[in-house]
């Protein structure tokens, strides 16, 4: 055999190993392939060509490994049982930025799928190699880098602690800085990633000096970094009174409030998000909200988006409602009411009428004013259809009942409670029926309005323990009436009348 025909072979067999890695990686793109390519055991033909002397045909299997990890959990455990790991990572510190990204995009796509794998990754020493790549002169070796440790820190606090251990915040929060958008938007996200999981972590986070930079970005017209930027801020505010200051000092308001009009849904529900997490910490931070024109802003943008995006803003409102009647006050005369009552109507989603009921018992729980102000917009009766509804979730019927429960017992407005008086379970009759034996007492035009609406003879038709608390209000009511009026309406009342006819023997000359 001739030497041309040897380089011919050489040839042949270089241009073989290109087109079969490059088929790979394209038949990987399409979910009905994984399967058959599964089958044919391209895990252990792809292993081996990471090591190929041509560095397009290495780069081209780590692209193809990472598409079939990423598609599930039973392929990225293959890339791990296949001990693929340890070479990407030594290859990650001698390669080329192709191969640099692609080895990241498989480690970033084996470590999503659970925090076993994510272990795994972490037990190879993948940490370091990528930190190492957060420095790297490209921005996409940065941008695949940050990716990967972010989807490894998601997973619990220790993984998390094990990508700061590497020391990737400080680097992370120098790529948030860099000019590229996309490397800033992946750096925020993983900083967000980080931060949920503890105090303790937020606060490393914290003291990286992320803050004023993420800050700084919250009116980038980039709406995805918008997105990550707001969800870190909200991470870190989450966990602690301090944390929740310190995202305030960095002069977050009134930035926040115009993202609660973006055109993005998701930068809305971020911004809800963020305003959440500090207002439920103290009646000081609600109170700062209120004064920047937060609680109003949040109510406009429940009422101008749908679903799940509601859901932060509706937490929102409870939350600044519970801790003062001055700040339930705001929430109400900023229309508050008015808006979670139409959510309890009529959004489809249990779990969101349940936040919407949850906030209504904060804002009425406080004083009859307060009860008053959700009773007339007709929200007790749904409260308690929730309630009493077979359909509804355990959760929906619990906090509906709960918040019946802390308006009736502030509620003096009697229009409002008295249909209660015929569909009201018993455990809810009490409340009801208390209600009425505080207001009748001192309310004569009210003792009136009782009697000719029907609502005392509906009271002598229940039936209460005797020595019960509600045997006890129903007397208190009782005695706010001549005998023979309460008698008259007594169930029973009209058969002794007419036997007392039938006994009557008439006056005869």
């Amino acid at each position: 055999m001739s030497q041309r025909q040897v380089l011919q072979v050489f040839e042949q067999y270089q241009k073989a190993r290109t087109q079969f890695v490059q088929m790979v990686a394209e038949l990987a793109t399409r979910p009905q392939n994984i399967e058959t390519l599964q089958n044919a055991g391209v895990m252990s033909l792809l292993r081996p060509l990471l090591l190929d002397v041509v560095p397009t045909i290495q780069q081209t299997a780590a692209l193809a490994l990472g598409r079939l990890a990423n598609y599930n959990d039973d392929l990225a455990e293959a890339v791990v049982k296949g001990n693929i790991l340890p070479q990407l990572v030594y290859s990650l510190a001698e390669q080329n930025r192709f191969y640099k990204k692609a080895a990241a995009f498989v480690l970033r796509a084996v470590g999503k799928h659970s925090p076993q794998l994510a272990q795994a990754i972490v037990d190879c020493g993948a940490l370091d190699t990528l930190v190492i790549c957060l420095e790297d002169f490209d921005p996409g070796v940065k941008e695949a880098a940050a990716w990967a440790l972010g989807y490894i820190a998601r997973h619990n606090a220790e993984l998390s602690q094990a990508v700061v251990d590497a020391g990737a915040i400080p680097l992370l929060v120098l790529c948030i800085q860099e000019p590229e958008i996309a490397l800033k938007r992946i750096a925020a996200s993983a900083l967000s990633d980080i931060a949920k999981h503890s105090p303790e972590l937020a606060q490393t986070v914290v003291d990286a000096g992320a803050i004023a930079h993420l800050a700084q970005m919250i009116l980038n017209p980039d709406a995805k970094l918008k997105r990550q930027i707001l969800s870190a801020l909200s991470q870190i505010a989450k966990h602690s009174v301090d944390l929740a200051e310190m995202v305030v000092e960095a002069e977050i308001f009134p930035a926040v409030l115009t993202c609660l009009k973006d055109k993005d849904e998701y930068v809305k529900k971020n911004a809800s998000t963020l305003i959440r997490e500090i207002a439920k910490h103290t009646p000081e931070l609600s109170q700062l909200i209120v004064n920047t024109g937060g609680v109003a802003a949040v109510i406009d943008c429940i009422g101008s988006c749908k679903g799940n995006i509601k859901l932060p803003g509706i937490m929102m409102l409870g939350y600044v409602a519970a801790h003062s009647e001055n700040l339930a006050m705001a929430v109400i005369i900023s229309k508050g009411v008015p808006q979670l009552s139409v959510c309890l109507s009529e959004e489809p989603e249990d779990h969101i009428k349940a936040a919407a009921a949850w906030a209504l018992g904060q804002i009425g729980r406080h004083t009859p004013e307060h009860a008053r102000a959700v009773a007339v917009t007709n929200t007790l009766p749904v409260l308690l259809s929730l309630y009493m509804s077979t359909e509804s979730s355990e959760d929906l019927q619990m906090k509906s009942k709960k918040a019946i429960k802390n308006i009736l017992q502030k509620c003096t407005y009697l229009p409002a409670l008295e249909p209660f008086l015929y569909d009201a379970p018993p455990n809810i009759l009490k409340y009801v029926v208390g209600q009425f034996s505080k207001v009748l007492p001192h309310d004569s035009k009210a003792r009136r309005l009782f009697v000719t609406s029907g609502g005392l003879k509906k009271i002598q038709e229940i039936k209460a323990e005797p020595g019960s608390l509600l045997q006890e209000y129903i007397n208190s009511i009782n005695n706010c009436y001549p005998e023979e009026i309460v008698r008259y309406y007594s169930p029973g009342y009209s058969d002794t009348l007419l036997q007392r006819v039938d006994s009557y023997q008439p006056f005869t000359n």
